[in-house]
């Protein structure tokens, strides 16, 4: 399969985030225009995949059943505007653990390779938060920070992997991804 991938934070990125966790699926809120971004990269021919650290569930807060719940109703909601997520990759350890797909560390990335049999160099890690920019960075993404859910705090906290992209929020992220596609 062609390196047409993009590989995205949930929280902040496609649905708003809780310092509270998203812990149910009625929690579950999608920001304005994220659906859609995804399904024009979809209609673009590129395959879409989560990366996401679900420390909640480490923690105790939710289950594996109720982040299934969640994540159909992520699917159900891009599936109604034609919109897929071919995958969803997360780490479920609490924050202390000694795992290596919790970001910032490149786990969840090296799987994400290895399941899909891609290289990794150059492909879009859009995230809200400087461990995302970090993990999709350490196996050479080309990472790309939004400004929604926590990316203005990220903005401004610096120390941002180099050559960084800065985007207001996912669509406009995606509005970039899609005309350099075009050119390349």
């Amino acid at each position: 399969m062609s390196g047409k991938l993009v590989i995205l934070d949930r929280d902040g990125v496609i649905n708003a985030d809780s310092a509270q966790f998203i812990k149910s699926p009625a929690e579950w809120k999608p920001l304005p225009g994220s659906l859609e971004a995804i399904a024009r990269l979809n209609q673009s021919g590129y395959r879409v995949v989560v990366a996401t650290n679900q420390s909640g569930v480490g923690r105790g807060l939710f289950d594996m059943d109720i982040l299934n719940q969640i994540h159909n109703k992520m699917h159900k909601a891009l599936f109604a505007i034609g919109g897929r997520i071919e995958a969803i990759f997360y780490c479920p350890h609490a924050a202390d653990s000694d795992c290596n797909c919790r970001k910032p560390k490149p786990g969840m990335f090296e799987r994400i390779s290895q399941t899909l049999n891609i290289g990794l160099e150059g492909v879009p890690a859009i995230g809200d938060s400087l461990r995302d920019l970090q993990a999709g960075a350490a196996v050479g993404c080309q990472p790309m920070l939004v400004l929604t859910g926590k990316g203005e705090k990220t903005l401004a906290e610096g120390n941002l992997p180099e050559g960084t992209q800065i985007f207001p929020d996912l669509a406009q992220a995606v509005d970039a991804i899609l005309a350099r596609s075009k050119t390349a």
